[in-house]
């Protein structure tokens, strides 16, 4: 008989590899950032590993929403239910929240949705946010400013709100541009007539400075409404050319990708598509018969990418800056490897972040969603 020092090598790593596969069923090891973890899901766990297109950032989120990164390489991300939590770049996804807004309404698609930093951050450390909130038994979407300060975010400063919301259509995004000016995302808060209102702010991309007053060369008077005729916009960005591009939801097929030019109005609820109508503006491109339920949006290499939620993949459409935008050319990528994609962002590192919303009551979860993955554009 051997003695257990004379066991083969192949034996003990056998053994050892189901311990491992033992403790990883029951949960015994977690890493917050995903370094631990073995490729599941065409994830790697860490650089030059199985799968190096994609890798894990952080696990075990609650319907993560919007993504910004902060100077030092640093994320901000929301969750639905009304947190705000940070991934230091040093030590990982911190355990307790930046904030938590107890006035958060989660209710069907509302909730703590966009967010994104001043262009000063560095000087002022300002994060603005749009979140839900209920008011008299009805529901509205605010814009609040808060300050930065030691991992806490404090002073809260009402940037614009009463904006109408309900369970669905809330719009939310946000996003300062080249312009220096806030823009914002809102829905046609499931009543459609609205989006054609110009007194109403559902339905519109709003223009405003930072403080929330609205610019002097907006192109209705005294109103921040910038663009009319939307349902659902959730996605928002810029080109090399400055051009704004926007995606929005169409109703269940027919979702859009569009030029976003001040005063235009895109046609909802009166046109969708390729359809025409007076002055009302046709998308660049649309889903037609398929369903791409297209959320957050982000510009890089030439291309804009956004993300997909019933379509499950990562869209990018090729813009030819520069060339118009005939004969634009849409590819997916990752269709159904991670399930639904709330948000793509464009990372310092010349990466694109993804957030995933499978626990939003519409997926299908698998083990330790919802998460945000990086993809390493250099081998797209």
């Amino acid at each position: 008989m051997r003695s257990a020092g004379n066991f083969p090598s192949t034996y003990v790593l056998l053994v050892a590899a189901v311990l491992v596969t033992i403790a990883l069923a029951c949960g015994c090891l977690s890493s917050q950032r995903g370094t631990d973890l073995p490729p599941a899901n065409n994830l790697s766990s860490g650089p030059g590993e199985e799968y190096p297109l994609a890798s894990l950032v952080a696990d075990e989120l609650e319907i993560p929403w919007s993504l910004a990164f902060l100077p030092d390489g640093s994320m901000i991300f929301t969750e639905r239910p009304g947190r705000v939590r940070l991934i230091d770049n040093e030590e990982g996804l911190l355990a307790d929240p930046l904030l938590t807004i107890d006035e958060v309404e989660h209710t069907g698609e509302g909730g703590l949705l966009g967010i994104t930093i001043h262009p000063d951050f560095e000087e002022n450390h300002f994060i603005y946010v749009y979140y839900t909130y209920r008011e008299d038994d009805r529901f509205f979407n605010k814009v609040v400013r808060y300050t930065e300060n030691d991992r806490e975010l404090a002073g809260a400063e009402v940037i614009i709100d009463g904006i109408p919301g309900g369970g669905n259509h809330n719009g939310g995004r946000i996003a300062f541009g080249p312009d220096g000016m806030l823009y914002v995302t809102t829905g046609d808060a499931g009543e459609d007539f609205l989006a054609q209102d110009t007194g109403s702010l559902a339905g519109k991309i709003l223009r405003l400075t930072d403080e929330g007053d609205i610019p002097k060369d907006n192109p209705f008077q005294d109103s921040p409404v910038y663009t009319l005729g939307h349902r659902n916009p959730q996605g928002l960005a810029w080109d090399e050319e400055g051009r704004l591009w926007a995606t929005e939801h169409g109703p269940l097929t027919r979702d859009e990708l569009n030029i976003i030019e001040a005063g235009n109005n895109y046609g909802w609820p009166d046109i969708t598509g390729d359809d025409t109508a007076g002055e009302m503006e046709s998308p660049v491109i649309h889903s037609g018969m398929q369903t791409w339920a297209p959320s957050g949006a982000a510009y890089l290499n030439g291309s804009v990418f956004f993300a997909g939620l019933r379509g499950q993949a990562l869209y990018e459409a090729s813009v030819n800056t520069g060339e118009g935008t005939d004969n634009m050319e849409l590819q997916d990528h990752f269709s159904g490897e991670f399930g639904r994609l709330r948000d793509v962002v464009a990372g310092p590192d010349g990466n694109l972040y993804l957030l995933t919303s499978n626990l939003d009551g519409r997926g299908r979860p698998v083990s330790r969603d919802d998460r945000i993955i990086r993809i390493n554009t250099s081998i797209m």
